[in-house]
């Protein structure tokens, strides 16, 4: 489907890519991995056409079509989300609106036996069978069914789009790339803004879609259910896995180490030969084997080391002081915007070593009780800060509240205080910022810089609660883990606001999920919320059905009868999943032999 054959990208003079070739198919679904500035999103650009490669080819399959989502994009507000996202079927909708001319048409003429009535006849014909085959009879409930599973309630499918922000517009751009069903996806971090039940959605319609794809994610475990080939670009170079993200990083180690060991053994060979030439350059009887040497040394193609294995965001919080035993107290808050109602009757109590999740869809409150705890926001009821508190805050758009025009080293050095200040440079390098790095301009970073440099003043003083609003916004997956691994020694409370599932699991102790303005505690870790969730959701889905069952019947059966009826039904399933139970525990008695026997002619 997609062929790029020796692709060169150079920038000022210096190589993004380097002669890199390779194909997606239509059954490759493609993980495009590397650090920050490797080139991922460029790889995408090329493809798409947007951006030409300085050398090489691009090859598409003659008549492919391209669902692109880039990571910024231009969006336009004069209509509904429900008519933009219609705009995905316009080749559809240009069928219809054919059909509709010919029938017209065919209406106000009599000439039935003509060959130009017969053949408009077959043209509406064939018309029709096209408009059926694209689904044309299903648009408004293919309409309804991928927004909705991108998190927009019935309510908000028919409000203007100049209404939702630049969030939930990507959200509507990703809904009319699903909608046209092309043969190829490309896109640029689609689970930026999702919330983990739209993430979840997207997963499953990802895993169904029958084309090919190239998926750029700092979601691990996202990349770990939708992709089986991985695609690394490293120091310019292309290293190609038919394996999944998990799998990518145990075969990625052992290319290292093999990589190391050839570098240690060319390295000794290159020492070797310059002794030789060194020695014998000025002795005559030495001249030609002297010469063969330098040419061998000139043909040697030098192996590189990866240096952002090297590097990667190290640091730990300081201790936290002492405070009062319960550190946040809310009793019935509540919270509008104008006429817009956001929260009601919020009872929320954290203790000073909780760590705990708010998760929940976007627009549920998550990020509006998050402020009310810090102070931010007005509200409504009673809310009380424990003894000796101190906050640390990491906003949503903490990267856009640094100040543009002071240098990176003036960010930190402007609130650092005491002895602190001697470690502001140190503090810097362990978020990778390093030699002139620190002398940067706010305004010139990256997203992803932004967002260390935002997590490093949090280091600056003690706090025994922090409230972080997706901190792990902009962050790859080497310094997530690493972020993780630091809260996870953190020893005061926190409050983490985030979508990212592989972040959030084992982190924390519970989970309070909002929905229709009011919280909902569950105690365990995120997957144990999963479960709980899925099982919640059947429970609803069999309740119904019981239910239903019982209203059909009520008018035949006594109440007495009923209850009868219900226990024999119960009782039946006992009984199954009874002989459910004795099946799987036979299978399993005979696989544990088989691994049995396994076991002792491997020992053989």
């Amino acid at each position: 489907m997609i062929s790029l054959d020796n692709v060169s990208v150079y920038f000022g003079g210096t190589p993004l890519f380097n002669k890199v070739s390779f194909l997606v198919d239509k059954k490759d679904k493609i993980g495009l991995v590397g650090k920050n500035g490797a080139g991922k999103s460029t790889m995408l650009k090329i493809i798409i056409g947007t951006q030409a490669p300085s050398e090489g080819t691009l090859s598409l399959k003659s008549e492919i079509s391209l669902g692109y989502l880039p990571q910024t994009m231009q969006v336009f507000d004069t209509v509904s989300v429900r008519e933009e996202a219609r705009k995905a079927f316009e080749h559809v909708l240009q069928l219809k609106r054919l059909t509709e001319e010919i029938n017209v048409q065919l209406s106000t003429r009599e000439d039935y036996e003509s060959a130009e009535y017969l053949k408009l006849i077959d043209k509406l014909t064939v018309a029709n069978d096209h408009f059926q085959n694209l689904g044309g009879n299903t648009i408004e409930a293919d309409i309804e069914k991928v927004l909705l599973g991108l998190g927009f309630s019935r309510e908000l499918i028919d409000a203007p789009t100049s209404t939702f922000s630049g969030g939930w517009r990507m959200r509507i751009e990703l809904a009319k790339i699903l909608l046209r069903r092309p043969d190829a996806l490309l896109l640029d971090e689609p689970t930026n803004h999702l919330d983990i039940e739209s993430i979840q959605w997207l997963e499953q319609e990802l895993i169904n879609f029958q084309g090919g794809m190239v998926l750029i994610s700092h979601d691990k475990r996202f990349l770990d259910r939708v992709t089986n080939r991985t695609v690394e670009i490293s120091l310019g170079r292309i290293y190609d896995y038919r394996a999944s993200y998990s799998e990518y990083k145990v075969l990625r180690a052992e290319r290292v180490e093999q990589q190391m060991s050839a570098f240690k053994n060319q390295q000794k060979q290159i020492e070797d030969t310059e002794k030789f030439i060194e020695r014998f350059r000025y002795k005559a009887t030495k001249s030609v084997q002297v010469q063969s040497r330098i040419k061998q040394l000139d043909k040697i193609d030098r192996i590189e080391i990866e240096e952002e294995d090297k590097s990667a965001v190290h640091f730990k919080f300081a201790p936290a002081p002492r405070s009062g035993n319960v550190v946040v107290k809310t009793v019935g808050v509540s919270k509008s915007f104008g006429a817009k109602h956001v929260l009601s009757g919020i009872d929320f109590e954290l203790e000073r070593t909780d760590k705990v999740a708010f998760v929940g869809k976007n627009g549920e409150g998550k990020t509006t009780f998050s402020k009310i705890i810090i102070g931010e926001h007005t509200y409504e009821g009673e809310l009380k800060l424990g003894h000796n508190v101190t906050i640390g805050y990491y906003a949503q758009d903490q990267d856009r509240l640094l100040d543009g025009e002071r240098t990176v080293l003036e960010t930190l050095d402007d609130i650092a205080t005491g002895d602190i200040r001697r470690q502001v440079r140190d503090i810097l390098g362990a978020f990778l910022f390093r030699g002139e790095d620190v002398e940067k301009k706010v305004k010139v970073l990256s997203g992803g810089e932004r967002s260390r440099l935002a997590l490093a003043k949090l280091l600056l003083q003690p706090y025994n609660l922090l409230v972080l609003d997706e901190p792990t916004n902009h962050l790859d997956i080497p310094s997530k883990e690493v972020l993780k691994q630091a809260l996870l020694n953190y020893d005061g409370a926190m409050v983490v606001v985030s979508h990212d599932r592989d972040f959030l699991d084992g982190l924390t102790d519970s989970i309070y999920e909002f929905s229709e303005k009011s919280i909902k505690l569950y105690y365990g870790g995120l997957s144990g919320f999963l479960e709980k969730k899925a099982l919640a959701n059947m429970n609803e889905f069999e309740k119904k059905r019981a239910d239903d069952k019982v209203l059909r019947e009520a008018k035949q059966l006594t109440d007495n009868k009923v209850k009868f009826e219900q226990r024999k039904e119960v009782d039946k399933r006992i009984r199954k999943v009874e002989q459910d139970i004795s099946r799987v525990e036979a299978e399993i008695g005979k696989i544990e032999a088989q691994i049995d026997d396994a076991n002792v002619k491997m020992a053989e």
